[in-house]
């Protein structure tokens, strides 16, 4: 190999390690961005603009560039949109109503363990013992944010629901990252980005038409749901999958993870939420893991 091609897949590296980083530091803020808007916009009619926002950012670049889709990489491409695009965004934002912003971010990490998990299950990879004891430590900070720690409360109440329904959009945004691993092979990364969020938006909104849902926005819901879509979740989805595409899927998940840090202090500076000592536990805990887990050298490559 050319000193050329060496010292280009290097930079190509180091930019995916860039992008990585960058796409935590913009994801982390879709719950502070997220949480104010919930409360005056119906759950599914903001999942369903977010998406379509998102695809509006990225068509003056992916509207121009055509690809032809196999059956099967067709087959992928909707179901990364039915995951990511539409139940993803709609569980996030019901559970939003119910639980508070620091939270749910802290509770993004579950998807570093979902991620990886599903990755030994049904892509092969291969973990030693330390990398399961780490997967444990995250799931353990997992049901520390998500059980409720006031034991004298009712039993009913022990777990939060808002915080399930967190949960189960890292479980489905996990899937989505992996079946995303496969499409980036193949297409363009803008395009993919493109495609999912407006096939996510158009069965979204067409399911707010079919329900009934009155489609009501407030003049100042649309300044946050417009950053939310753009810099929540457009660019963050863009710089996620070509890191991916450069440096596998569990490395960019694991720096992905810091996006849960990025959450916490957003959370704090421009929503004024109280950290809770449980909350540095987990995230302690979670991190101490995910560090772990970095080192885990995998058999196969991702």
């Amino acid at each position: 190999m050319k000193t050329r091609d060496l010292l280009s897949g290097k930079n190509t590296n180091n930019l995916g390690y860039i992008s990585a980083f960058f796409s935590a530091a913009l994801f982390g803020s879709i719950s502070t961005l997220a949480k104010p808007t919930v409360s005056n916009v119906e759950p599914l009619l903001l999942a369903g603009i977010v998406s379509l926002v998102a695809a509006a950012a990225f068509t003056p670049i992916a509207g121009r560039k055509r690809i032809k889709l196999d059956r099967r990489e067709f087959g992928i491409l909707g179901l990364v949109a039915l995951l990511g695009a539409v139940l993803a965004p709609s569980f996030y934002f019901f559970g939003l109503q119910s639980t508070s912003a620091s939270d749910a971010t802290i509770l993004s990490n579950s998807e570093i363990v979902f991620t990886v998990i599903l990755a030994i299950l049904f892509f092969k990879e291969k973990i030693r013992r330390t990398g399961y004891f780490s997967i444990g430590l995250v799931f353990t900070g997992v049901v520390l944010v998500t059980i409720n720690t006031d034991f004298s409360s009712n039993v009913l109440d022990f777990a939060n629901v808002g915080n399930l329904f967190i949960i189960l959009t890292m479980f489905c945004w996990a899937l989505d990252n992996n079946l995303s691993k496969i499409l980036t092979k193949t297409i363009d990364v803008s395009r993919i980005v493109h495609l999912k969020s407006l096939l996510g938006g158009v069965v979204l909104v067409g399911i707010v038409l079919l329900l009934g849902i009155p489609i009501s926005v407030s003049e100042e819901s649309w300044i946050n749901i417009i950053l939310l879509g753009i810099i929540g979740i457009a660019a963050p989805m863009f710089l996620f999958y070509y890191a991916i595409k450069n440096i596998g899927a569990v490395k960019t998940i694991l720096i992905f993870s810091t996006s849960s840090i990025f959450g916490v202090v957003y959370a704090f500076i421009f929503l004024q939420e109280q950290i809770q000592y449980h909350q540095i536990i987990a995230m302690g805990i979670m991190v101490f893991g995910i560090m772990l887990l970095r080192k885990e050298n995998t058999h196969t490559t991702d």
